[in-house]
């Protein structure tokens, strides 16, 4: 399934959800991404200045993929990171 994500509140509350139907505590995912449970409630409740890295190391935990969709004239993306090239 894809979801368009505009903020980090959106992200945050995905994250949540997902970690909530996989039966998951705060402090076990937090555990297994090798964060604090505080970091993991700071990220679901969409706060603005969480680590990119360390949000990514959630989403990974969780099976969740990131796309970017970049406009199909961008220069500014090397041919061999585009899916598909």
């Amino acid at each position: 399934m894809q979801i368009a994500v505009s903020s980090v509140s959106d992200i945050g509350e995905i994250i949540r959800a997902e970690r909530k139907r996989q039966r998951l505590r705060q402090d076990d995912l937090a555990g297994m991404a090798e964060s604090s449970h505080v970091f993991l409630s700071d990220v679901e409740s969409g706060k603005s200045t969480v680590q990119l890295g360390r949000v990514l190391r959630v989403l990974e935990e969780l099976g969740i993929g990131i796309m970017l969709d970049v406009p199909n004239d961008s220069d500014n993306v090397d041919a061999h990171t585009k899916v598909g090239a």
